[in-house]
């Protein structure tokens, strides 16, 4: 029984990882280290910005402070206010989805963007009164593809639910191969979309669409049933 749906957010409700790429490439290029956009989208897409610091500086043979890693991650949210500015794209059918399902469901996002960009774009795309709970990057301790972001999305649909919905009873929507590893982890179904993957790096998924436009809630009602 289908009883909640929780969003990932870059890469399924707005089309915002080619900037992503851009600014992360920038900022480790201020630091000597080049990133190359086949290695992006093969091992960093799916981490936050946490995730994909520490992983590039550990991958360059070198090591990252906390210091150091909070400066890295402030500098890329100054870009990525300014790149925004002017530009924001949101997914074919993802606003026309969220209102269907807002009309039965608790909605949620769970993302590995930070807070600040998330409502952003989300109040900017007009969606933002949709969803009962935003859990983001500075939410959580281990990132995707750990699950703690999506039982924490879980534990916010549920405040004040006598009835608690249950991981079995949600389904994630995600374009990344680790968001649907944290999905599957925390028990909860998954639909991908291959935003950001080909469908064959998918095949945790519960599962796979090309795009959010020819899904509603009967298709996810399926993956529940």
């Amino acid at each position: 029984m289908l009883r909640a749906v929780i969003f990932d957010f870059n890469g399924i409700i707005v089309d915002d990882e080619p900037i992503h790429f851009e600014l992360f490439q920038k900022v480790f290029a201020e630091e000597g280290i080049e990133l190359t956009h086949d290695a992006y989208y093969a091992r960093y897409l799916g981490f936050d910005d946490r995730g994909a610091f520490s992983f590039g500086y550990r991958e360059h043979g070198r090591e990252v402070s906390d210091t150091k890693l909070a400066e890295l991650i402030e500098r890329k949210a100054v870009y990525y206010q300014e790149a925004i500015r002017n530009h924001v794209a949101i997914f074919p059918g993802v606003k026309q989805l969220i209102g269907e399902l807002a009309q039965s469901l608790p909605l949620a996002v769970a993302s590995g963007a930070l807070r600040n960009e998330i409502e952003t774009i989300l109040t900017t795309a007009g969606v933002i009164q949709h969803f009962k709970a935003i859990v983001s990057a500075e939410d959580v301790l281990r990132g995707k593809p750990e699950p703690e972001i999506f039982l924490k999305a879980l534990a916010a649909l549920n405040v004040g639910n006598e009835n608690a919905i249950q991981p079995g009873e949600c389904v994630i929507i995600e374009d990344s191969k680790e968001g649907i590893k944290g999905a599957r982890r925390a028990g909860m179904k998954c639909l991908a979309v291959t935003n950001s993957h080909a469908a064959e790096l998918l095949g945790e998924a519960n599962e796979i669409v090309s795009s959010l436009e020819n899904v509603g809630l009967a298709s996810l009602l399926r993956l529940c049933a």
